[in-house]
């Protein structure tokens, strides 16, 4: 048989050969370095036999930073932590063990439970394995067999996923250790380099909060040392602009499970939260975008014919209703209350495009095991909009909104990456139609001159879409802003225009958010300016010291004069000494300080920037520094 090389190249082995049997027909080193196969684009074990024609690539150590060799690299040490346990606490029971971006997990059900300190000792005996030297071996047996196998060894949750699985049954065994296992796995332990377990947590066995509560064990593995303590400050770095231990600390919300999922803004917090709903509101007045208001709360028959029902009711908030049979439910989005806004009366082709913005709430039923501070909430503020156009304004608006997000993100030094999805298996409409709504956002992003990836099968049901992902300060990518062509719902809301023609047409719809989840977008903002907000964003943009009893009428002047300019001022007059107070306004992460004593007058003023840096500066010079966006 033959394969195929990424050059092109054919190479020719003997039937049954497996991808290792490729490596070495190319040659020992990379048989002894090779780590992983790809074929015909997915990630293969090594000693899986290829198919005659089958193209594949062979990963090595040296592909350290490719994601399906660091996938195959933690797989297995994954299965190194488990031994790991077993050897350290017998009678422990082991469930799960996959990969994730950046590391791994390990599921136990411990005979007692143990704590953070005991990653340290697991650890250790991480390290004497592989000072050992493991090497990873593969069998098939019958789903009998496994079973048999598991209820041996008392381990339970082997024995129930030996139930659900489907297709074959695989084992890979390394040192004294057997794991039920589809791989793929590294041929032996000596590319691991450096491991480090991060932390713990509880997991119930399969999600589900009615069976019993696992311990989580997390880690992760790197094919070299500087690869790790690389990654290790950067978790550190994240540790330290974490949005949630930000938001305590700066007094911007909380959040409570009296309302899961559902910020308390403070008044420093909303402070941002309004600063770019006004961003939002010029914006949008800049660019033809008319303010609406819809109501939170529709019928069920509103969501069956908008789709929602149908496509999105697992994250719908039901609410019954004294006098309506069949209950109301809120909305999860803007766009079917914009629908009947758009429909209240007949329309003309001269009033398009239309386009209506509103911020509204939003509440989605998120599991509670995803909610994240405000990067995963239940109720949601989007900055929407709906665009409602005609065929050949479509390429207009759509670069529009392109122009719109590119300009916002610009404001906060963040880059976009944009991405287009297309058609999901589930779909309404035609081929035809979304030909024509794909094509027409392939060619507002090519006028864009914007780069993109193409995500098959993740359109929206009503239509393909363009997302726009920030890249932030940590190299973090976030799923932003949204921009989504849509073809069937209007006319499933039945909704037309006249035309030049005198006859009656259905719109398009464009759907955009750019900001996304105002929620979101605040956390992430947070964590991208590690709370030390640009001037014109923070909460409190200057901090008054006076330096003694006699100093503080003045300094009670100054900030009057700089709150008539607009300024976000406070007066520090307790009785601590300057030097607290400073260092005070640091933690609090206060852009500028005024130290107002004997020397200082509106015409000089000692102003201490955060950081340290200090200059001298007059009240109209400060005013013009402060400024606004």
């Amino acid at each position: 048989m033959k394969v195929v090389l990424p050059d092109g190249k054919e190479l020719e082995l003997p039937d049954g050969a497996t991808g290792l049997d490729a490596a070495r027909a190319i040659g020992p080193k990379l048989a002894r370095e090779a780590v992983l196969m790809r074929s015909n684009g997915d990630v293969r074990d090594l000693r899986m036999p290829l198919a005659d024609g089958e193209q594949i690539q062979i990963l090595t150590t040296r592909d350290k930073g490719d994601p399906d060799a660091l996938y195959v690299l933690r797989h297995s040490t994954a299965h190194l932590l488990a031994e790991a346990v077993r050897r350290l606490y017998p009678g422990v029971k082991i469930a799960i063990g996959p990969p994730i971006e950046n590391g791994f997990y390990y599921d136990f059900e411990f005979p007692e439970p143990i704590h953070e300190a005991d990653l340290e000792k697991i650890e250790a005996e991480i390290g004497r394995e592989l000072k050992e030297g493991r090497s990873w071996s593969r069998e098939e047996i019958s789903r009998d067999e496994a079973k048999q196998r598991f209820e041996a060894e008392g381990e339970p949750y082997k024995v129930e996923l030996v139930g659900t699985a489907e297709g074959d049954i695989s084992l890979y065994t390394q040192g004294e250790f057997t794991d039920l296992c589809r791989g793929p796995h590294l041929q032996d332990s000596s590319p691991i380099k450096a491991v480090k377990l991060t932390g713990l947590a509880g997991a119930y066995w399969r999600g589900d909060e009615k069976n019993t509560q696992l311990t989580r064990i997390y880690g992760t593995a790197f094919y070299d040392q500087g690869d790790l303590e690389a990654h290790l400050a950067a978790l550190e770095e994240a540790r330290r602009r974490d949005h949630r231990a930000l938001g305590r600390q700066l007094d911007l919300f909380h959040l409570s499970e009296h309302s899961p999922g559902s910020p308390f803004w403070h008044p420093k917090g909303m402070v941002i939260w309004n600063a770019l709903e006004d961003l939002r509101r010029r914006e949008n007045r800049r660019r033809g975008y008319l303010e609406v208001k819809t109501p939170l709360l529709y019928d069920i028959d509103t969501y069956v014919t908008s789709g929602h029902y149908e496509n999105y009711r697992e994250n719908m908030f039901f609410v019954s209703s004294h006098d309506r049979e069949g209950g109301f439910a809120l909305k999860p989005m803007n766009c079917p209350g914009h629908m009947l806004l758009f429909g209240s009366r007949m329309r003309s082709y001269r009033e398009l495009p239309m386009r209506f913005a509103e911020s509204s709430t939003l509440h989605r039923d998120e599991p509670g095991g995803t909610l994240h501070g405000l990067l995963r909430v239940k109720h949601v503020t989007q900055d929407d909009a709906h665009i409602f156009c005609t065929p050949d304004q479509i390429e207009d608006e759509i670069f529009g909104c392109l122009d719109f997000a590119t300009y916002l993100y610009d404001i906060f030094g963040m880059n976009a990456r944009a991405e287009l999805s297309t058609r999901p298996e589930k779909k309404l409409g035609t081929d035809e139609e979304w030909d024509f709504t794909e094509g027409a956002l392939r060619s507002a992003l090519e006028r864009r001159g914007l780069a993109h990836d193409l995500n098959e099968g993740d359109g929206a049901f009503y239509g393909p879409k363009i997302d726009l992902h920030m890249t932030d300060v940590l190299g973090r990518s976030w799923q932003m802003a949204t921009i989504q062509l849509d073809a069937q719902m209007p006319k499933q809301f039945g909704l037309t225009y006249v035309g030049a023609d005198n006859t009656e047409h259905t719109p398009y719809v464009v759907h955009r958010a750019l900001l996304g989840s105002l929620e979101r977008f605040i956390g992430i903002l947070i964590e991208h300016y590690g709370g030390d907000f640009p001037v014109w964003l923070a909460p409190v943009q200057v901090r008054i010291l006076p330096v003694g009893e006699a100093h503080r009428e003045a300094a009670e002047a100054l900030a009057a004069r700089l709150k008539e300019a607009g300024a976000r001022v406070e007066v520090d007059d307790r009785d601590d000494t300057v030097g607290k107070k400073i260092r005070d306004a640091e933690l609090e992460k206060i852009p500028r300080v005024v130290v107002y004593g004997d020397r200082e007058s509106p015409d000089a003023l000692a102003v201490r920037e955060r950081g340290g840096g200090q200059s001298t500066m007059s009240v109209e010079e400060l005013v013009r520094e402060l400024g606004t966006l």
